[in-house]
């Protein structure tokens, strides 16, 4: 490709948004070439650049993100299920590489998004770091190496303004244990604990979430076993780690063949 890959962002007003707008714009690997906002929004219409506060950018805010996809090659999307639902399908007419960094599907959603990966690249993953994938990696082996005598906690800490829980980081560190004990996560989870409980349930895997401030992200991944405890933790301290991953992806996908990845793929784990 002798022309650096478009990138339209959509969700642009949001804290993601905005970085990865800065990102993108000053990458010497892609281009800024789209921003999408929801009908109504105030910056619609407006330079991208301008409505951030800063320089123009020549990129206008648009909600019509058809108009924006049909000049890129690829769209980060770090929004909402239901946005997310109708973004895939118009990436996959436009056969855009699609970053979903959007958290909190439900499993009918999560198979609402299939169909598109037979016509475009879909990379999703509830965390773009690095660090984060290789706590994944890691999970998965110390669940394998460990029995049932060691129960497994993952705890996990964001900002006030998070609005599902547990994070997407939580449920994919849920999904390694549950693989690497060859079990399945939908029957060993345990979401919730209020009031009189009763004993753990031997073989569970257990979530808490805590949400204050201006927390970036923080995972644990504890196995407690007894007369000793092992815990695997990540703490994300800038917000820009997960948009270098999801640019990282969006250019790591451009020659790969249609179909559903995640970053441990993108990232060679």
């Amino acid at each position: 490709m002798t022309q650096l890959p478009g990138i339209v962002v959509t969700g642009a007003s949001g804290r993601m948004g905005q970085m990865l707008a800065r990102m993108i714009g000053e990458s010497d690997k892609a281009r800024l070439v789209g921003a999408v906002e929801r009908t109504g929004h105030p910056w619609v219409g407006q330079d991208l650049g301008v409505a951030m506060g800063g320089a123009r950018l020549d990129v206008p805010v648009t909600d019509d993100p058809l108009e924006a996809f049909a000049q890129a090659q690829a769209v980060v999307d770090f929004t909402a299920p239901a946005a997310t639902l109708e973004f895939v399908k118009l990436a996959a007419q436009a056969r855009l590489v699609h970053v979903i960094g959007t958290t909190g599907f439900t499993e009918e959603e999560l198979a609402a998004l299939k169909p598109a990966a037979r016509h475009a690249v879909i990379v999703r993953a509830g965390n773009m770091s690095l660090g984060v994938n290789l706590l994944v990696q890691l999970t998965k082996r110390v669940a394998a190496a460990l029995d049932e005598d060691f129960d497994i906690e993952v705890i996990e800490a964001h900002h006030n303004r998070k609005v599902d829980a547990p994070s997407g980081t939580a449920l994919m560190l849920g999904e390694a244990a549950a693989e690497g004990r060859g079990v399945s996560l939908d029957q060993m989870a345990d979401r919730g604990r209020d009031g009189i409980t009763g004993a753990r349930t031997k073989g569970q895997i257990g979530f808490s979430a805590i949400r204050g401030g201006d927390i970036v992200g923080e995972h644990d991944v504890l196995f407690a076993g007894p007369g000793e405890r092992i815990t695997l933790r990540h703490v994300a301290s800038d917000r820009g780690l997960f948009a270098r991953g999801a640019l990282r992806a969006a250019l790591w996908g451009q020659d790969k063949a249609p179909g559903e990845y995640d970053m441990i793929d993108v990232l060679g784990l």
